[in-house]
């Protein structure tokens, strides 16, 4: 096993050890060695990802440095470039289409949503990060992942073709649920972004042993990424690993969320809070504070919180009204709200002509920062449990009253989702960016509600926060608690060794 994974401890033979020894025994007769991946821990050979990129190898997928390919290749070897001398083009064009498909493909609620995101914004991460010699890979960083493929230093690799191949090969996994059109627009994609980015594919110093070693390197990432993404909890939330649980049954109560109109429908993902984090080391690692006590007394704290929402709901102004809808982002209407903050930080990277570097640390932190927001906010939400307005407000002001703007989604209260996730992506995009960097808006120009520019990227959260208060569907403290979580949330990812 020491070709692949090296310092593996003898305590851990089995099968995969005598996989790993037909292996080696057939690197020599071919007089090729192994691509290694990064060490990981002693006993963890045998893995689920250790099996997978093992049947990957046994394959002939795993990437291979000199050999008789090599030998009659009898040209010098391009000096091979950074990641730094290409531009973002491959990462922004597969971000568009991730965008729409997230918006097209049913099943994509936003937890959801941003998961896909996270796995892609990492997966295009790690598959150039050899590529970008003062950064390393987030392999022993993220929660249960201690190793990754890694680049033979003498081998060139094309970065771009790195990254195409391995955004191609990890949509596909992300969406498979995609329809017959869209699985055609990424097959599409992949084929045609060599042609169209000529200046970044150029045919005199990517040979064709080059792009095939990319190729297979960027789709060994995308495997390796997923195979460790099956093991969190949230893969197909809605398939196998949940067949096991009972039905969610909300808590009882005072004061506890039931469910509302108009369809009372059921509770959203009640276990997505115990999905495993990325960053936070569990969904409970960045709490919200307390919300006020719940109270029925017109004197008490929640009453007037819920006073507010009935009054502001019922005489919001044209530009809240605008505001609230603006923010909705709504599943299988927009690309929710992790693909607002992705088309953001997408049309940044294309303005200010970003490279293939910056196109790929903006993109990890800034979904890694997302998703672990929703499972921070989900585990919060089922745990607290709290009622929404138009519970309250019905059984204490105004039994007729519903929001007029747009259905209370089904799930509790506090905190407002919107909040933690929308302070945790300008907590990253302030630092990636500047924190008074001003910006246009284009995510919501097809739909006719655009462009908008904000002067910074707490103002825009700040807006997208207080606009589910302005739709009748959040309290105050659930918005505020929120931006509290959500700033944590930022925090831990920009930990995040990146930098060497």
């Amino acid at each position: 096993m020491d070709a692949l994974w090296p310092g593996r401890s003898r305590g851990c033979a089995g099968a995969g050890a005598m996989a790993a020894r037909r292996l080696e025994r057939l690197a020599a007769r071919q007089g090729r060695r192994f691509l290694h991946p990064q060490p990981p821990r002693p006993c963890e050979l045998e893995s689920p990802m250790k099996h997978r990129l093992l049947s990957l190898c046994l394959a002939g997928v795993c990437v291979w440095a000199g050999g008789p390919l090599a030998a009659q290749a009898q040209q010098p070897t391009p000096a091979a470039r950074p990641a730094s001398a290409f531009s973002a083009s491959v990462a922004t064009e597969w971000f568009n289409l991730v965008l729409l498909l997230t918006q097209q493909t049913p099943g994509y609620s936003p937890p959801v949503a941003s998961r896909a995101l996270a796995y892609l914004g990492l997966t295009l991460y790690e598959s150039v990060v050899p590529g970008m010699p003062q950064h390393q890979s987030l392999a022993g960083q993220l929660n249960e992942l201690q190793s990754l493929p890694w680049a033979q230093p003498d081998e060139v690799l094309h970065w771009p073709t790195v990254a195409n191949a391995s955004m191609a090969t990890m949509t596909r996994m992300m969406f498979p649920t995609a329809s017959a059109e869209n699985k055609t627009r990424i097959d599409l994609l992949e084929r045609s972004l060599p042609l169209k980015y000529s200046q970044d594919f150029d045919p005199n110093t990517v040979t064709p042993e080059i792009t095939n070693r990319s190729e297979t390197f960027g789709k060994l990432m995308a495997m390796a990424i997923m195979t460790w993404a099956r093991t969190d909890g949230g893969h197909e939330a809605w398939g196998p690993l949940r067949r096991s649980q009972q039905n969610y049954v909300p808590p009882s109560g005072e004061g506890q969320w039931s469910a509302t109109p108009p369809a009372f429908a059921a509770a959203l993902l009640p276990w997505w809070g115990d999905v495993r984090p990325f960053v936070l080391k569990t969904g409970s690692s960045c709490a919200a504070p307390p919300h006020p006590p719940y109270s029925e007394s017109p004197g008490s704290a929640f009453y007037k919180e819920a006073q507010e929402v009935y009054q502001v709901s019922n005489k919001a102004t044209q530009e809240q009204r605008q505001v609230s809808l603006y923010w909705a982002d709504d599943p299988l209407k927009t690309p929710t709200p992790a693909g607002h903050w992705a088309y953001i930080a997408n049309d940044l990277l294309k303005s200010q002509k970003a490279d293939l570097a910056k196109a790929a640390h903006t993109m990890v932190r800034l979904n890694l920062a997302m998703a672990d927001a929703f499972i921070a906010g989900w585990k919060t939400k089922y745990t607290a449990n709290l009622l929404r307005p138009v519970t309250y407000v019905q059984l204490v002001i105004d039994s007729n009253w519903v929001p007029t703007l747009m259905h209370t989604p089904p799930f509790p209260e506090y905190p407002s989702g919107h909040s933690v996730q929308s302070s945790a992506a300008a907590g990253v995009l302030e630092q990636v960016f500047g924190a008074n960097q001003p910006f246009t808006d284009n995510t919501h120009n097809d739909r006719g509600w655009g462009p908008r520019t904000f002067a910074s990227f707490r103002v825009a959260a700040d807006e997208a926060a207080i606009s589910r208060m302005y739709a009748g569907i959040h309290f105050r403290s659930g918005i505020e608690g929120g931006k509290v979580q959500g700033r944590c949330v930022a925090q831990q990812v920009l930990a995040l060794k990146l930098a060497r």
